[in-house]
């Protein structure tokens, strides 16, 4: 008999990235409920405690078009997501998230432009920004510091700065 996800449980996917490897969870209808770069474990680590997370073929078959797209993505071969997303927050984190998805591929903007342009401070909005659970659909990494600088990414900079230049149409991983 195969595990059904409940209401506390989400199918688990994974895929090898230039930058490692790269896991998702997803609901049984197949909304992303978070991402990470990492095995499953630094996913769980997104997720509110006590989710089970279940793998295998079922998994594999509700996400496959999630994984689908991120490996495009990866790749270079996709510049946007239509996948359904499912991220727990708050109504302030859920604007500051919509407001990330707004801005074009390939281009950054500051907290403070962003605190702006939703009526907020730098700083709420860098929380915010900080507990996406949802990296890369949702896009995060392209949020920057006031001077330029690449900033706060739970990844690392390095990996922030690959998937900007993978936006560009530079992406290699040194």
């Amino acid at each position: 008999m195969k595990p059904s996800p409940s209401p506390r449980s989400l199918l688990v996917g994974k895929l090898a990235t230039s930058a490692g490897p790269f896991a998702v969870a997803c609901d049984a209808t197949g909304a992303v409920v978070a991402t990470a770069f990492g095995d499953v474990a630094a996913l769980s680590r997104r997720l509110e405690s006590g989710v089970e997370l279940i793998e295998g073929s079922e998994a594999d078959r509700v996400l496959a078009p999630v994984v689908a797209q991120l490996e495009a993505f990866f790749s270079g071969r996709r510049r946007d997501f239509e996948v359904a997303m499912a991220p727990k927050g708050s109504a302030f984190q859920l604007r500051v998230w919509q407001a990330l998805r707004a801005i074009p591929i390939g281009e950054t903007r500051s907290y403070g432009e962003l605190a702006k342009g939703l009526g907020s401070s730098a700083r709420a909005v860098g929380r915010a920004n900080a507990t996406n659970p949802i990296c890369v659909i949702v896009p995060c990494h392209r949020v920057i510091g006031a001077n330029g600088d690449l900033t706060g990414f739970a990844f690392g900079v390095e990996i922030k700065q690959w998937l900007l230049e993978i936006e560009r149409g530079e992406g290699k991983m040194k």
